[in-house]
């Protein structure tokens, strides 16, 4: 047996396609209660992604009172209900470690696909 097919099981497919520079907002299960979920929102910038197949990750970024919090996600996660795309950023680069160390509107400014194919 295929090791992709296998794979392929594990995923799911309502997972939306994004890339680096993409303003997402990620929707986490938090545990309430006993059978009682929350949905828990991080918004911010896709800064990296790493791995391929069912161990793919991503990291957000996110600039919160001041302070720059990054979070990592693996995208097949059972713990994210869903992933919705705020934005899509045009980007020249596959790791956008450099806005780590930006400030204000600098960190989350990023030129969107639609402003540059007018």
């Amino acid at each position: 047996m295929d090791i992709k097919a296998i794979e392929s099981g594990f995923t799911k497919k309502d997972m939306p396609q994004f890339n680096v520079g993409d303003t997402v907002k990620v929707l986490t299960k938090i545990p309430e209660g006993v059978d009682k979920f929350r949905l828990h929102p991080f918004e911010g910038v896709v800064i990296a992604k790493s791995g391929s197949g069912i161990k793919l990750n991503f990291t957000v970024r996110k600039v919160s009172f001041g302070e720059g919090i990054e979070r990592v996600f693996p995208l097949y996660s059972p713990s994210i209900e869903r992933i919705e795309i705020i934005r899509s950023g045009k980007v020249k680069r596959a790791k956008l470690y450099y806005l780590r160390s930006k400030i204000g509107k600098h960190a989350t400014k990023i030129e969107s696909k639609e402003k540059k194919e007018n």
